[in-house]
């Protein structure tokens, strides 16, 4: 279906423009695609929509399926990308470094990772001391490397993290989300234990309740001191839960637990795998917006704006300790990826996209609450800049989850021609984090269909 065949009902929504043209798809045909899936790749692997949804081009805000049909994208790849599908500047790098030299390990001297290491270091806190990176592929192994270091350099073993937050999906990373969000029938890692996630909308201290951030810090630093050794390795969030429902932790919380963490002996980890790069908007980095500064901080997805590319930054005292460790990585720092990763930093700084994301994301959150006050099954809208999330409930009195309809929503809008995630402990959080370069339209076609979607529902 080309895109001028859309539905009908898509015509009376306006789309906002694009001038890029998709070239036309020559490859298997979809029915093959997916017969070839079933029978060759894992069936682990999952995907959205009823019926999947083959996705053969990109081009900033949009993506183009088999058929030449647009879609706006609100989950930019699962946060991945951060300035925009195949933005020509990081392309282009990508291009000339792929014709010069595409691999070399850190075993040998390059330009790209050494020029990037510093760029990034730039980005912290002055005073801080992060600065020290360990280039990875995935966020996943980015947070392994942080559990070892913290280990290693603090000579103890237990770390906390929160429930129903996702790191990864190594046996380890795994074992930080704990049973909260995968359900996994197993015990979380050995090691590891897990504080209450302090969720202010159904948890016991809401967002009334100006003291909610203290209050929940007190279970973290009782889980210290009843809960393990005592003697800790550390700490780590994520300063909004991403697959977790798009929950911030709220103000007051971060301050006091990494003080009870370090003088437990522990070091501090923040994940800013989906809040890093100016998503939240107020910040470059996530723990900017709660007046602390961690140990370590991971990071991947928008670093190069989709290439398979992570880091583990830390202070040069803390990466001294793995010196007594081997550490060897054959394609983390690749030439390509950080040649991705100089040019995505380049277009971060010089079209100045953090203003950007709390500019558009203010726009953004503005229709969402409008349409909350007109549709009770929306119960709770939240996040900060391009990272905001939606929670629908059956009612708002009992605030039971309403997990068909937060499918309905997502599987009309994909009809509609917008692109959503879905998310949450119960997965009835719809979650809208769409690559940085969205515009003041595409948030207003958004909320138009996310308004027709709703009516819909209030009307089942």
């Amino acid at each position: 279906m080309a895109e001028s065949d859309s539905p009908a009902d898509l015509r009376s929504i306006e789309m906002p423009a694009c001038t890029h043209v998709p070239v036309p798809y020559e490859g298997p045909a979809y029915e093959d695609v997916l017969s070839m899936r079933r029978e060759f790749l894992t069936p682990a692997l999952l995907t959205y929509y009823q019926q999947p949804l083959m996705i053969v081009e990109g081009h900033m805000q949009w993506l183009f399926d088999h058929t030449g049909r647009r879609y706006l994208d609100g989950l930019a790849g699962i946060v991945t990308v951060s300035v925009g599908h195949c933005h020509p500047k990081v392309v282009d790098a990508i291009r000339e470094q792929s014709e010069r030299l595409q691999h070399a390990t850190t075993i040998y001297l390059h330009p790209n990772i050494a020029e990037y290491g510093k760029r990034l270091a730039g980005t912290f806190p002055a005073g801080s001391g992060l600065g020290v990176h360990y280039f990875t592929n995935s966020g996943s192994e980015a947070n392994e490397l942080a559990m070892l270091m913290a280990r290693v350099h603090t000579g103890n073993h237990e770390i906390i993290a929160l429930r129903n937050a996702y790191h990864g999906m190594t046996n380890e990373a795994m074992g930080l989300c704990g049973l909260h969000t995968w359900k996994q029938n197993y015990a979380s890692g050995f090691g590891i234990k897990h504080a209450r996630f302090p969720d202010r909308y159904r948890g016991p201290h809401g967002y009334d309740d100006p003291e909610a951030g203290a209050r929940y810090a007190e279970e973290v630093i009782d889980l210290i001191s009843y809960g393990t050794t005592g003697a800790i390795a550390g700490f780590i969030a994520e300063p909004i839960q991403g697959v977790g429902g798009t929950c911030e932790l709220p103000d007051g919380f971060l301050p006091p637990v990494y003080d009870a963490v370090r003088a437990a002996g522990g070091l501090c980890i923040s994940d800013e795998v989906q809040t890093g790069f100016g998503r939240t908007g107020s910040a470059f980095w996530g723990f900017e917006n709660h007046g602390v500064v961690p140990d370590i901080v991971t990071m991947a997805k928008g670093i190069g704006n989709g290439i398979p590319l992570a880091c583990c930054t830390t202070r040069a005292e803390i990466a001294e300790s793995m010196t007594d460790r081997i550490h060897f990585n054959t394609f983390g720092g690749n030439p390509v990826s950080m040649a991705a990763a100089m040019a995505t930093m380049d277009v971060l700084l010089e079209e100045r996209v953090q203003e950007r994301a709390a500019r558009i994301g203010a726009h953004l959150r503005a229709g969402l609450d409008d349409l909350q006050s007109r549709h009770d099954v929306l119960g709770d809208v939240r996040g900060r800049g391009l990272m905001l999330g939606l929670e629908f409930v059956e009612d708002r009195d009992s605030k039971r989850p309403a997990p068909s309809i937060a499918t309905m929503v997502v599987e009309r809008s994909r009809e509609l021609g917008l692109l959503l995630g879905k998310g949450g402990l119960h997965g009835n959080v719809i979650r809208l984090k769409p690559p940085m370069c969205w515009t003041e339209e595409d948030c207003e076609f958004a909320c138009a269909v996310l308004d027709r979607c709703l009516d819909e529902a209030d009307s089942a």
